[in-house]
Parts: structure tokens; sequence; C-alpha cells
């Protein structure tokens, strides 16, 4: 949970985000290969699919940077439907620690410079037409900063209820062996041959 502190607005979306985007890597801990591809839901989803969609995030933000820098066009080019096609899926030759490592060069990238906008910003948001959205259209940075911390929570949410299909884990306990948190009363951290017992 985010410390009630003083913040400016920035490093207050920056940390909500920065929460987030622990929150979706952290459903990954102790998961072998196998186990990160695993859907056990009726949803086409796995947890090292979600890791890697999720690191496209700094790819839209970069790709929105250049065209408000007037430095590409507007129009989603094959190389951009080459990046999200297929996102949400562990090609037959990446490995979990593969897409964790895009994953998280990505997403430090990705807080870097959130911290760094003006939230009152405004900037051009690309074309949507899946949305019926067919020109830029003006946004203020904070909007965006904001949709960014809605994905990852999304994502997360979605990654949390598959770790807990695949062995039972609940965010808690893995929070808790991530950080070297010692158990209590009320929950353990996770551990393998307890989730395997």
């Amino acid at each position: 949970m985010i410390e009630p502190t003083t913040r400016t607005e920035s490093e207050a979306l920056t940390a909500f985000l920065r929460e987030q985007v622990v929150a979706a890597r952290t459903a990954a801990h102790g998961l072998t290969d196998d186990e990160a591809r695993m859907t056990p839901t009726r949803s086409a989803l796995s947890i090292g699919g979600i890791l890697k969609h999720l690191a496209t995030a700094w790819v839209t933000w970069e790709r929105r940077e250049a065209q408000n820098r007037g430095e590409r066009g507007w129009e989603l080019t094959e190389e951009d439907y080459g990046v999200f096609y297929g996102s949400f899926a562990l090609s037959p030759d990446e490995t979990l620690e593969q897409v964790v490592e895009r994953y998280d060069a990505a997403t430090d990238a990705l807080l870097a410079a959130v911290a760094a906008v003006d939230p009152s910003a405004e900037v051009l948001e690309a074309p949507a037409p899946w949305f019926g959205r067919m020109e830029p259209s003006v946004v203020n940075r904070r909007s965006l900063v904001l949709h960014m911390i809605e994905e990852f929570a999304r994502h997360a949410g979605h990654a949390d209820i598959i770790r807990e299909q695949l062995d039972g884990a609940l965010a808690g306990q893995l929070t808790m062996a991530v950080e070297g948190i010692e158990g209590n009363d009320f929950i353990q951290p996770w551990r393998r041959e307890t989730a395997d017992a």
C-alpha cells in the first residue's frame, strides 16, 4: 500500500503505477516456464503472456512521444502491429526469465518517463479506430498516466486470478516471499513445497 506522504502529483501517480507494475510481476514469482504458459481459466491469458503484453506499454509511450515530436506519423505501421499482435502469449522459444527481463527494462523506462512528466501538460493521443476515434485527440498527460495505471491494475488482477488457479498462491503470500517478509498468525509467505503439498 502507498504510504500517505506529501508528494507532488507526478510522484503520487508514479508511486501508484509502480505498485501495479510490481503486483503484476510478483504473480510470476517462483513459476517454471511451463507454469508461466499455462491458461487455467476459460481465458487464453497466462502469467507470462500478461507480462509480455504489459511490456508493450513502453513501446506505446515511446511511439506517442515520437509522434508528438513530429518524428513519425500517426498511422499504425506493420511494425506497430507486429509488436502488439500475439503479445499475450509466449512464443515457443521464449522463457519466463527473458520475458521478465524485458518487462523490467520496459517498466523501469516507463516509470522514469512518468516521473518526469507535467500531469497538466497537453499532448496528442493517437487515433484509435477500434473506438471510432479516427484522428489524434488532445489530452493531458494525467489522463495518459491514469490509463497506464488502469491497464496495469487490470492485468495485475488477471495475473492474481491465474496464479490462484495454478497453485493457490495468494498475492499477499507472494509479496511476502518476494520481499522477504516473515509470516505471522494470519498469513505465511509462499513456498513451493507448501503449494505442492
